[in-house]
Order: C-alpha cells, then structure tokens, then sequence
C-alpha cells in the first residue's frame, strides 16, 4: 500500500489547503469499491454526464444530494419478503453509496435512469463577474489647440 505525505504541500502554498484534503482522499484506497462500475463523460466544453450501473434498482429506491461540492448517489434495496430460491445469483443488489467531488460552478442539471443505468448530467456555470469580458477603450477627444493649429 503506497501513502503520499502531502505534509510538504501545506507548508509552502497558503489557501490550498481544500486541495491538498482532495489529493489525500484520492489517495487512500480504503473506501475504493468497485461496485456499482460507473463512467464520467465529457459532452462538452463546460458538461459532464455521470454513468453509474444500477440494475435490479427501481428510482425510489435512489437518491441524489448534492451538498457543498459532493454528489453523492446512494441505493438502498428495499426489503424483499417473497421467498425466492436462486440456482445462481449473480446480481449484486446490495446497497451502495458513491461520492464525487465536484468542481466549483458545477451543477446538477438532472437525472435520468434508463435501462439499468443512471445517468446525472451536469454543467459548469461560472457566474457573470467571472466571465471574461471586453473593455470598451475611450480616446480622448483632441484638444483645441491642436484644431486651431491644423487649420491654420
């Protein structure tokens, strides 16, 4: 197991500290699970689609909150009082939680579950003072003296 001191980083940089916190979290491989397999797409310059394969979940057993930066999506199968008798039993239908940290400005834009995959759209929105923008540029008007001065 290789751990990365980010020590070193705190002392020299100052207002990082978030991105040192998200370094050391992706790190650890602790909480790593593989399940449900998920894909992140980029569908264009400022939009993202999260993928997550959650077959055998119906939607009210799935929710999604997004809080301070975290999209956190969570399956909890609801109990199931028939009895079933299983020859093979290769669905995991286990409960799951998935978090993702997301950039600043990005948003949820919504949800969709459509054969056995959740797809959460999301988009970049940088506020308006944040936008780049044209400055106008003034000249100033010439003076005067130097028109009495072209005339003559």
């Amino acid at each position: 197991m290789r751990t990365v001191d980010f020590s070193p980083l705190y002392r020299s940089v100052v207002g990082f500290d978030r991105l040192a916190d998200l370094l050391d979290a992706a790190a650890s491989t602790e909480s790593a699970s593989g399940y449900p397999p998920y894909n992140i797409e980029r569908t264009g310059e400022n939009a993202y689609r999260v993928e997550i394969a959650v077959a055998g979940f119906r939607p009210e057993e799935l929710s999604i909150e997004v809080k301070e930066n975290l999209l956190t999506v969570q399956g909890r199968k609801t109990a199931n009082d028939e009895p079933r008798k299983f020859l093979h039993r290769g669905l995991a239908e286990r409960n799951f939680e998935r978090r993702f940290q997301l950039a600043d400005y990005v948003l949820v834009t919504e949800a969709d579950l459509a054969d056995g995959l959740l797809s959460i759209s999301l988009k970049r929105e940088l506020p308006e003072q944040l936008k780049p923008r044209q400055i106008a540029i003034k000249s100033a008007s010439p003076s005067p003296l130097i028109e009495a001065e072209k005339a003559a």
